[in-house]
C-alpha cells in the first residue's frame, strides 16, 4: 500500500469526532462506549492531539497530557486495522512524543493492555511500580470541596 499520501496533523480544529468516535468502535476495545461529548471534553484536555489522515478519512489518532515538565501520560493510541503493519503507529507515537509539551518531560507514560512488546520497541520499559488506580468515585464524594468550601478550608499538620 502506498502511504506517501498519509497526513499526520496536531490541529485540535481537525478532529472529526464522529470520524474519532468509529475509528474507536472499529480499532479499540477500550473506547467502544465512548461518547461525541466525553471526546469533545478528552481532547480539549489533551495537548497534543494527533490524527492520521488518507485524505478525509481519519485513519489514526492518539492524545497526550502533561505538565510539560516531569510528567506526560500518551493516551488512546488506534491506527484503523486496514493500516496496521506499515509504520504508522510507530509514527504517530514518535510524532507525540516530539511534541514540546511531551519531549521534555522527565517521564511520559503509557497504559497498555495487549501491545507491549509494540511500546517497548519504541523505547517504553515495563513499570511494575505505579500500578495504583482510583476508579471515579464521583464529583459528589467526601473527597470533593466546592471553591468556597476550599478557599475558606485551613489545613493543620
Amino acid at each position: 500500500m502506498d502511504h506517501r499520501h498519509i497526513r499526520f496533523s496536531d490541529r485540535h480544529e481537525e478532529v472529526d469526532l464522529e470520524q474519532l468516535q468509529g475509528l474507536f468502535r472499529l480499532g479499540a476495545f477500550w473506547a467502544k462506549e465512548r461518547t461525541l461529548a466525553g471526546l469533545a471534553i478528552a481532547l480539549s484536555n489533551s495537548k497534543p492531539v494527533v490524527t492520521v489522515w488518507d485524505g478525509d478519512r481519519l485513519i489514526g489518532h492518539a492524545r497526550a497530557t502533561s505538565d510539560g515538565i516531569y510528567r506526560a501520560t500518551i493516551w488512546d493510541v488506534v491506527i484503523d486495522p486496514d493500516y496496521r503493519g506499515a509504520g504508522l503507529g510507530r509514527k504517530l507515537v514518535q510524532t507525540v512524543l516530539a511534541h514540546p509539551n511531551v519531549c521534555d518531560v522527565e517521564r511520559v507514560y503509557l497504559m497498555t493492555t495487549h501491545q507491549q512488546k509494540f511500546y517497548e520497541q519504541i523505547g517504553f520499559k515495563q513499570n511494575s511500580s505505579t500500578t495504583l488506580v482510583l476508579f471515579n468515585r464521583n464529583c459528589n464524594s467526601d473527597l470533593h470541596l466546592t471553591t468556597s468550601e476550599l478557599a475558606q478550608s485551613t489545613i493543620n499538620f
